[in-house]
């Protein structure tokens, strides 16, 4: 069994899914620190150290500095996979930082700090994104599908990220709506397929970010 740390908006289809997969869901509250729209994203508060299940989720106890607004409460939403570790560093909590260089990852710099909101993280070498920036700094460190943007919701903004609505969940990419209506679904698919994982959405309902779907699972 895992623990899933899931948005408290995120659709109920989806948490009757994962909770009949076994798994143990923490649904992420809001706190008021940030802005409503992010306030229950589980990535805002909290980065998974690696692609794989039983990776470890860092996360700070306590007061977390987080501003209400960007790049304030971008401090935690960064990706590692492989040994590379993705954000924008002058945002990083410097204690996840001190985590990393204790961890010997090598640090990639991008200039978007909502990191792990525009990545699907596949496994440790492959990725999905719609950021051309991130696309431009980290392709030559790992594999990545470069998507087009939008069609994720998210409140009152334009739109979302696919990577927020989305997590890995041991051999299963989860996206929270349906994939469908994406037109890079085949694309999307056969990347994801190609690394021998399998692919679960919704049609019930659309695409809606609500800040990555994050596992960990007791190794």
């Amino acid at each position: 069994m895992s623990t899933i740390y899931l948005s408290s908006n995120a659709n109920i289809i989806l948490q009757n899914y994962l909770e009949s997969q076994g798994h143990h869901l923490i649904l992420i509250e809001d706190t008021g620190d940030v802005y409503p729209e992010v306030a229950t994203h589980p990535d805002i508060y909290m980065c998974k150290l690696g692609a794989d299940p039983g990776d470890p989720v860092f996360h700070e106890e306590g007061q977390l500095g987080l501003g209400y607004k960007y790049p304030e409460n971008v401090k935690y939403n960064a990706v590692c996979m492989g040994y590379n570790f993705i954000h924008n560093l002058k945002y990083t909590a410097p204690a996840l930082l001190d985590k990393i260089q204790q961890l010997g990852y090598k640090t990639i710099h991008v200039k978007q700090g909502y990191t792990k909101c525009n990545m699907i993280v596949i496994n440790n070498y492959a990725a999905i994104t719609s950021d051309e920036g991130i696309y431009k700094y980290v392709n030559n460190h790992i594999n990545v599908l470069l998507i087009k943007p939008g069609y994720v919701k998210l409140g009152n903004f334009p739109y979302g990220f696919l990577g927020g609505a989305s997590g890995r969940v041991g051999n299963e990419i989860i996206f929270n709506g349906n994939l469908k209506s994406h037109p890079d679904y085949r694309k999307i698919s056969d990347f994801i397929t190609l690394q021998n994982l399998k692919i679960k959405y919704f049609e019930e309902y659309p695409l809606e970010d609500i800040g990555s779907i994050i596992e960990w699972r007791d190794k």
